[in-house]
């Protein structure tokens, strides 16, 4: 069954990108129905397979680095609702943005991962406390809204040609698109850092419940700090120096590969108190 589930999402998410693109690039309407469709129909599966994992486990299952990558799928396209809801006048171009991502996500845990790391297992003692739900939520959640925006940073450079040009209200199809990437990416930033924020202070707490220490200058641990800093400075620069446009673009692009190195860089390629090792 967990097969099952876990093949399906990859195949719905895969077809999800594929009709998102040919809407994008061909402009065929029906796609865009079909890239619905998928995405809906992804988000259920991978919901019930959290849930089958969850019983299985007797926990919600969240110690899992397979399952981190699956939850942070699903709030990703609870992020691409609200996005094509209330964001973009094109929901097609936040589709061919997001999908290709869940589905690298996806391809990973199910497909990368040693199969270690993917078998059930009960938690270690020092997961054993209600901080567990709270704190890797909310950073989980942190990573996918930075993420999700730094993407629409990402997206704003491709669309704009000129450095040096400065945005302002148009009717210009193209600059309203600009404009409203801009005003998304920053928006998106925000919440991410302050649930960022939240996620670090409830992590030191727990930290010293279970291993007697606030900090301990732990890889996760530092980068989670060197991913706040940089969006704490994104943030700074757009409030007090109007940074807005190319130049916070450029600096939520670093942010985008800084977030994936706290994420899933450092649990595989080092060792500590939140990493795995795999790759060392």
């Amino acid at each position: 069954m967990e097969n099952f589930l876990n093949n399906g999402s990859f195949f719905l998410l895969l077809c999800a990108m594929s009709f998102y693109w040919i809407r994008a690039f061909f402009n065929v309407s029906f796609f865009l129905f079909l890239g619905k469709f998928a995405i809906i129909a992804g988000n259920f599966t991978l919901f019930f397979l959290l849930i089958f994992r969850g019983l299985n486990e007797h926990h919600f299952p969240l110690s899992n680095p397979a399952i981190k990558n699956i939850v942070t799928e699903i709030q990703n396209r609870n992020n691409y609702k609200i996005l094509l809801e209330k964001g973009l006048s094109d929901p097609a171009l936040i589709g061919a943005i997001f999908a290709p991502t869940a589905l690298f996500l996806n391809a990973f845990a199910s497909f990368q991962l040693p199969e270690s790391l993917q078998k059930l297992s009960p938690l270690i003692p020092a997961l054993q406390s209600n901080w567990l739900m709270m704190h890797v939520t909310v950073m989980l959640l942190s990573y996918t809204t930075l993420i999700s925006a730094s993407l629409l940073a990402i997206a704003f450079l491709i669309l704009f040609e000129n450095p040096k040009q400065v945005l302002t209200t148009s009717s210009s199809k193209k600059i309203g698109l600009l404009n409203q990437l801009d005003q998304l990416s920053f928006r998106g930033i925000g919440i991410g850092f302050a649930l960022l924020t939240v996620g670090i202070l409830s992590g030191s707490v727990w930290a010293n419940e279970a291993w007697g220490s606030y900090w301990s200058w732990d890889p996760k641990e530092t980068w989670s700090f060197v991913t706040w800093l940089v969006f704490a400075i994104y943030l700074h620069l757009r409030l007090t120096r109007n940074w807005s446009g190319w130049k916070s673009a450029v600096l939520a692009t670093i942010g985008f590969f800084i977030v994936w190195v706290c994420f899933l860089g450092v649990n595989f390629l080092a060792k500590g108190l939140h990493s795995y090792g795999w790759l060392s």
